[in-house]
């Protein structure tokens, strides 16, 4: 039960019969008449029992995209409805109006649409809907919580998607695709052709050339149907927030612009997400539609606070692929992490693949190594210099190791990946 505004004014409304006839007998009839419309108004109120809800589901929306949650109202009563409903959704979800004034006749449905603008990738859910249903004078109110589950799944926004024309017309120019034919330097045979100058001379096909009276050589083109295998750092590295945004989502957005290059250019791609157990794995052998499969594995993850176990990421990629592939590692280059395990297991996978490691770099060191206006100021620089050293020195380990090293600012991470994979395909070392 719940009292409105009009019962405070009717009761304020009712000293005045005080104030005229001070006596116990006239509170005792404006308490008596005040409690008699409350009863007759909450009798007269359709009870939120007995009404029908239906919801359907708003399904999948990306990150900051709009979508109308649906809920339906059938008033099977003799009496019309008269109430406010609430959708009760996270605030994650974003919903905009959540709270709705509705009226439904005596038989009739009607239908209830909440603005969804989702402020966080994953599940976000509503569990249950509240009525709260009026009685015909206003006074008062019957409520009730019915529970009506719905879920909505936030995928991956996928802003790097606008890097993909450009990354696409490069790997078209390696395949012999574009208008303008040039020599790859894949191991896949494509084409003979005349001996330029310039050519190399290892590239000359000297039985060709002894049956015709010019020198010819070879043409390659990149090869196809690689393996590339993109392994995801969920572990507590991968809650650190990077220009208020966690470094996990930065991750999520090299790698999808990563597999969706790579499976156009003709190669198979997995994706492994991953801490001290699997959190989600997408098989390039599964049938349907690569990106859609991606971000459906891709929401609802989330930075676990455990350390990433670096021993087992050898025999994950191993269990995916046992072919020479190759290998891209998101995580962190920071903190402790190198030390205990990231060399060692690089040293391990690039005996066998070839080893690309990705990291996020904070835009904020830079910036704070140039601020050194105060005393605090010149101690953040120094630290910021450290930090920045330190990255600098693993890198160089990992390239001594044999595997490349894409360490940038949030933004320029997913292209300086694609730009890395489409230099090492150009290079015949896929």
């Amino acid at each position: 039960m719940a009292i409105t505004g009009r019962f405070v004014v009717l009761a304020f409304v009712g000293l005045a019969p005080l104030v005229l006839f001070p006596a116990w007998s006239t509170v005792l009839w404006v308490v008596s008449a005040l409690l008699l419309l409350v009863v007759a108004d909450l009798l007269l109120a359709v009870s939120p029992a007995k009404l029908g809800l239906e919801r359907r589901q708003p399904g999948n929306v990306t990150l900051e995209s709009q979508v109308d949650a649906i809920v339906s109202v059938t008033n099977a009563t003799r009496r019309t409805l008269r109430a406010t409903v609430r959708d009760a959704w996270q605030p994650s979800a974003g919903a905009t109006n959540p709270v709705q004034w509705l009226k439904v006749p005596a038989g009739e449905r009607r239908r209830l649409a909440v603005t969804l603008i989702p402020r966080r990738r994953g599940d976000v859910q509503s569990p249950h809907v509240t009525i709260r249903s009026y009685g015909p004078l206003g006074l008062a109110a019957r409520q009730r919580t019915r529970p009506l589950p719905g879920r909505l799944r936030v995928l991956p926004p996928f802003h790097s998607k606008r890097h993909l024309p450009s990354k696409l017309r490069k790997l078209r120019e390696l395949d012999g695709k574009a208008a303008v034919q040039i020599r790859g330097a894949g191991t896949e045979f494509d084409s003979l052709r005349d001996y330029v100058r310039g050519d190399d001379v290892r590239s000359i096909d000297w039985r060709a050339t002894a049956r015709r009276t010019s020198v010819v050589v070879r043409t390659w083109r990149p090869e196809r149907d690689r393996r590339v295998v993109i392994v995801l750092d969920t572990s507590r590295t991968a809650a650190a927030r990077i220009e208020d945004e966690p470094r996990l989502d930065t991750g999520i957005e090299a790698a999808l612009l990563l597999a969706v290059l790579a499976e156009r250019g003709g190669d198979r791609v997995d994706f492994l997400a991953y801490d001290r157990r699997l959190r989600a794995r997408v098989e390039s052998a599964s049938k349907g539609n690569l990106l859609g499969q991606l971000v459906q594995a891709m929401a609802p993850l989330e930075a676990e606070l455990i350390e990433l176990d670096w021993q087992q990421i050898p025999g994950q990629v191993r269990a995916v692929s046992a072919h020479r592939s190759l290998v891209v590692l998101l995580t962190a280059l920071d903190g402790g992490a190198p030390a205990e395990g990231l060399l060692p297991m690089v040293a391990r996978l690039a005996q066998q693949h070839v080893v690309v490691v990705a990291s996020v770099r904070d835009p904020l060191l830079s910036a704070m190594k140039e601020e050194r206006s105060t005393a605090s100021q010149v101690f953040r620089a120094a630290a910021a210099e450290r930090a920045l050293l330190e990255r600098a020195a693993v890198t160089a380990q990992l390239r001594q190791l044999g595997a490349e090293v894409v360490d940038a600012e949030p933004l320029e991470v997913p292209p300086l990946l694609a730009d890395t994979y489409i230099r090492l395909k150009a290079a015949g070392r896929l």
